[in-house]
């Protein structure tokens, strides 16, 4: 007598359910929560490289001895006041805040321009700023907020607050505000 058996591995029917629901409950969960990952990603880089840019400006504006400008450039040259597109950091040594590259002015850095639909800001009507040799802005009212706001997420709004002294400082996380805020406790309010 032959005692045969076969042995099946596999999963039951039951066991595939309660692992598919499991799935399909932890891809509802992770959702939401990678898309805010990546808005946040997205708006830390640019302050950052805005940050940096500002930073390489008032460095060069004092290691050069010379004027510095930061601005988006239109398509003459001159600055404008399109803060979404690319900006451009340039010596300008007459400060009329156009790139004249006749006259021995550099390009130190572009950046590209900002994710479409998001926003980039910079005071009231303001186009450039001007480092001068001792790293103070040269502009009257040059000092302002730079604010970047993603597209319908107000929440996630980053900043840096550039004084006339020309130091450049970001804003923070407030928990009680659920917002970034300058120095002072301030919102950032994206317009």
């Amino acid at each position: 007598m032959f005692n045969l058996t076969f042995r099946v591995n596999g999963f039951t029917l039951i066991e595939t359910m309660i692992t598919v629901a499991m799935l399909i409950s932890l891809i509802t969960i992770t959702i939401p929560s990678l898309a805010n990952f990546t808005i946040r990603m997205r708006v830390d880089n640019e302050i950052s490289l805005l940050h940096r840019m500002l930073l390489l400006a008032r460095n060069s504006a004092i290691n050069n001895e010379l004027y510095v400008t930061i601005c988006p450039l239109n398509e003459s040259s001159k600055c404008c006041e399109d803060w979404q597109g690319e900006i451009s950091v340039f010596s300008d040594l007459n400060k009329n805040r156009i790139y004249e590259p006749d006259n021995g002015e550099t390009i130190l850095k572009v950046k590209p321009a900002i994710r479409n639909l998001d926003k980039l800001q910079y005071g009231k009507r303001r186009n450039a700023l001007i480092y001068g040799p001792t790293g103070h802005l040269v502009i009257w009212g040059g000092n302002a907020t730079f604010k970047y706001c993603p597209r319908d997420h107000a929440d996630k709004s980053r900043g840096i607050i550039v004084s006339t002294s020309g130091r450049a400082y970001k804003t923070v996380y407030n928990k009680k505000q659920a917002q970034d805020t300058n120095r002072s406790g301030k919102g950032l309010i994206c317009r």
